[in-house]
């Protein structure tokens, strides 16, 4: 998969890493499409982007991505606007901090409306287009969160092992397609979405600012390794270390760390 001269969606767009993907892009793609809710910051976003790169066409679409038939009526409106996607980033994504009883059920549903299901529908819809083309690229924004159980961050951890997962398979699925198959796992980067999961609620587990990677070389490092036809990307040298590790443990090790770690 190559960006050059590209049609890219990207969800999640109003913020974010979903802004960096549509920076980054700008100067490589010849169209990008811009989903979320918050309309008023993509069209910033747009009128940003087109006066930097004058010759790139974007389009802007409100979508609510918990609502499934909002999610076939984006998905209508391609069809019917001729916009052929070539390269899906599946970005969008919701957390909620803290335990399970006490999390509101509202907003777990949410959750896995938004990161799996979206996600699910999206790739559904756009895949086999690529496949016929024998061209195309899907990035789906996984996390860290999904190599492990976390307690207290239960629903969203498990929604990103359902997003490693799912990529991993269909990547071999597409294997000779012409279809690449990425998953972008992030560790801490500072935007507003842990504020978000925290909601009213204090940050149980503030995460040392030796962790965190900027949010526009978490973008670079998913379209470098969807460029490079990489499975899994791990932005950062201390999430790669901590990851490669994490993921040697044992789980009845891990259990008991994840008790050390809510006792302290």
């Amino acid at each position: 998969m190559k960006i050059h001269g590209c049609t890219a969606l990207v969800t999640g767009a109003s913020a974010g890493i979903g802004q960096e993907f549509a920076r980054q892009l700008a100067a490589h793609a010849r169209t990008v499409v811009l989903i979320a809710r918050r309309e008023d910051r993509l069209i910033q976003l747009r009128d940003e982007l087109i006066a930097a790169h004058p010759s790139l066409q974007i389009y802007v679409r409100r979508v609510d991505l918990c609502d499934s038939r909002q999610i076939r009526e984006l998905c209508d409106w391609l069809t019917t606007e001729k916009i052929i996607i070539d390269l899906l980033i599946n970005n969008a994504g919701l957390g909620d901090l803290g335990t399970f009883d006490t999390a509101d059920a509202a907003r777990l549903e949410e959750i896995v409306l938004v990161n799996v299901n979206a996600l699910t529908l999206l790739t559904r819809a756009l895949l086999p287009g690529m496949i016929s083309r024998r061209n195309g690229g899907i990035l789906n924004v996984s996390s860290c969160a999904g190599f492990l159980p976390i307690p207290d961050f239960a629903v969203y951890a498990a929604s990103k092992a359902y997003v490693t997962s799912f990529s991993e398979a269909l990547r071999v699925e597409t294997r000779g397609t012409g279809v690449t198959v990425t998953a972008l796992c992030p560790g801490p980067v500072h935007t507003e979405f842990t504020k978000v999961a925290a909601g009213t609620r204090p940050q149980h587990y503030p995460s040392p600012e030796w962790v965190h990677v900027p949010a526009t070389d978490v973008a670079r490092a998913g379209l470098d390794a969807l460029e490079q036809d990489r499975a899994v990307v791990i932005p950062g040298i201390v999430m790669k270390v901590a990851m490669f590790f994490t993921r040697l443990t044992p789980m009845p090790l891990l259990r008991l760390a994840g008790r050390f770690r809510r006792r302290s």
